[in-house]
């Protein structure tokens, strides 16, 4: 698909500035994200962050700590021997990158659960999550892309929105189903049919806990990157980690996987499609590495 074929994808979807009562008011009653994850969503953005800063602010929940230790130590973080205090997992893992491990620790629990309007059974949707986060960093490494952007979590919380449309989307799975039959994306007939969509859903949620809106942007756009003017690459990325991320069953039931990527990313990314094929190779293996690290109860 070129670049005229994305631009018309992203101008028939029609604009809803009303979305439905009954979905503002389920975002309303979305938990929070924890004031640890807010404080250390702020440290990420600054240059200067001492491992000091990061401890202090996990001693105060001993319960997102555990969770945290408990990430950093699968076996697919890569540190060496197993930690058991947070000190020493920032020195392995270093000040930024603990940081994110412990802002997706903030998320996991929730985001562990099955949706079951998009056919995610418990852990599916943090695996894909985890997974899409890890490999969007991986990418932006890979085309040299500046690393104060933050690439890791706008992945990682990019499909948040499909824990409140879950229940919606299950009730009218078969409408949908309809469209989609006839050769409507999935997202637009999510949002033809509900009046919104998951990733508008996650955008909300996003703004409703105040984070950047350079990454609030990536993730309200990442399965059509053009409807932004973003200029760091973040929503490509976003979008292109997503997509290889379904490989082998990464994504969901709904997501149309292994569907090639728009050709107008590849291009503002630097890419040939031989090696967006062996990044989604690269992807079945780090999915699976990961489904054998991480567990759910």
């Amino acid at each position: 698909m070129g670049k005229d074929d994305m631009a018309a994808s992203v101008d028939s979807r029609k604009t809803y500035k009303n979305i439905p009562d009954e979905i503002i008011q389920q975002v309303a009653r979305f938990p929070n994200m924890p004031q640890a994850g807010t404080k250390l969503m702020s440290l990420i953005q600054e240059k200067d962050v001492s491992a000091q800063e990061i401890e202090k602010i996990l001693r105060h929940d001993p319960g997102l700590a555990a969770n945290v230790l408990r990430l950093a130590n699968s076996a697919y973080f890569g540190i060496p021997s197993k930690v058991s205090n947070l000190k020493q997992a920032i020195v392995l893992l270093g000040v930024k990158r603990f940081a994110q491990i412990a802002v997706g620790a903030c998320v996991s629990q929730t985001m562990g659960t099955a949706v079951e309007g998009y056919g995610l059974s418990p852990g599916q949707l943090w695996l894909h999550s985890i997974a899409a986060a890890t490999f969007a960093e991986a990418l932006a490494k890979n085309r040299k892309l500046a690393e104060a952007v933050d690439f890791f979590v706008p992945a990682l919380l990019h499909d948040l929105g499909k824990l409140v449309m879950g229940e919606f989307v299950k009730a009218e799975r078969r409408k949908i189903k309809d469209l989609v039959d006839k050769g409507v994306p999935f997202i637009i007939a999510e949002k033809e049919i509900l009046g919104t969509d998951h990733a508008e859903i996650a955008a909300l949620i996003l703004s409703n806990w105040h984070f950047p809106a350079d990454l609030i942007d990536a993730v309200r756009w990442h399965h059509y990157p053009e409807g932004t003017n973003n200029s760091n690459l973040l929503p490509e990325i976003v979008y292109l980690a997503n997509l290889l991320c379904q490989f082998n069953g990464g994504g969901d039931s709904t997501a149309g996987r292994n569907s090639a990527p728009f050709s107008a990313v590849l291009e503002r990314l630097d890419i040939k499609f031989e090696q967006y094929k062996a990044y989604g190779e690269k992807a079945r293996s780090w999915m699976n590495k990961l489904s054998d690290s991480l567990t759910f109860d």
